[in-house]
C-alpha cells in the first residue's frame, strides 16, 4: 500500500461564520457535546504540545477534565517532561481531533497551574488504583524494568490498606488559559472551513483563514 493514496473523503458538513457563538469557549462546548452524541471515543483526549528551553517541541497525548470560563483544565505529575518545560516556557498547545465529525480544534495559551484546593478536589474523585497511580510513578524518569513499578505499586498498596490517599505534592492541575482557538471542519476537495478566534486586549476577534 502506497502511504501517499490514503485519502479521506470530507462531507458531513461546513462552518459557517453566522454558526458560531461570539464566545469560543461556547463554541468548544457545542462542538464537544456534539462529539459525545455522536460517540466519539474519548472525546476528551487532546495532543499537548510544549516547548523545550532548547526550542525542540514535543507533544503527548492527554485527558481534559475541566473546561470553563477560564480555560482547559488537565492534571499531571509536576515533575514530568511536560511539567518541567511547562515550568521553563508557560505555553501550551492542545490539538482536538474528532474523525467521526470530521472536525478539528486547536488551542493555544498561557499555562498556570490550578489552586491546590482544585488539584485536591479532582484527585479525591479519582479511583483508588489511579490515586495510588500517581504517587507510584516518577514521571518520564528512566527505570530499570516494570518490576519497578510493580514493587512500588504493592509497596503502596500497603500503605495505603485504609483507602486514605493523600494527593502527592509533585501532583496536580494545570490551566490553559486561551489566547486563540480554531475551529476546523472538513469539507470536499481539501477546502475545508477554518475559522478562528484570537484574543485582542479583552475581546474576540473572529477570522475565517484560507484552507
Amino acid at each position: 500500500m502506497n502511504i501517499a493514496d490514503l485519502r479521506a473523503h470530507y462531507t458531513k458538513g461546513g462552518l459557517l461564520e453566522s454558526d458560531c457563538d461570539t464566545d469560543p469557549l461556547v463554541q468548544f462546548k457545542k462542538w464537544f457535546n456534539d462529539a459525545l452524541k455522536a460517540e466519539v471515543i474519548e472525546p476528551n483526549a487532546m495532543t499537548l504540545s510544549t516547548v523545550q528551553t532548547s526550542g525542540i517541541p514535543k507533544a503527548r497525548i492527554v485527558l481534559l477534565k475541566g473546561v470553563d470560563e477560564r480555560g482547559f483544565v488537565f492534571y499531571t505529575n509536576y515533575e514530568s517532561a511536560k511539567g518541567q518545560e511547562m515550568q521553563e516556557r508557560p505555553f501550551a498547545a492542545l490539538t482536538f481531533w474528532w474523525p467521526e465529525l470530521e472536525r478539528q480544534i486547536r488551542i493555544e495559551g498561557n499555562v498556570e497551574k490550578v489552586p491546590h484546593a482544585e488539584s485536591d478536589e479532582y484527585f479525591e474523585s479519582r479511583p483508588f488504583g489511579s490515586k495510588v497511580g500517581a504517587w507510584v510513578s516518577e514521571q518520564s524518569t528512566i527505570i530499570q524494568g516494570r518490576s519497578v513499578i510493580e514493587e512500588r505499586l504493592a509497596e503502596l498498596e500497603v500503605r495505603f490498606a485504609d483507602g486514605l490517599v493523600t494527593r502527592p505534592p509533585h501532583w496536580g492541575g494545570y490551566l490553559i488559559k486561551p489566547t486563540l482557538l480554531e475551529f476546523w471542519q472538513g469539507r470536499p476537495s481539501r477546502l475545508h472551513d477554518r475559522i478562528r478566534y484570537r484574543k485582542v486586549e479583552a475581546d474576540w476577534k473572529i477570522e475565517r483563514l484560507s484552507p
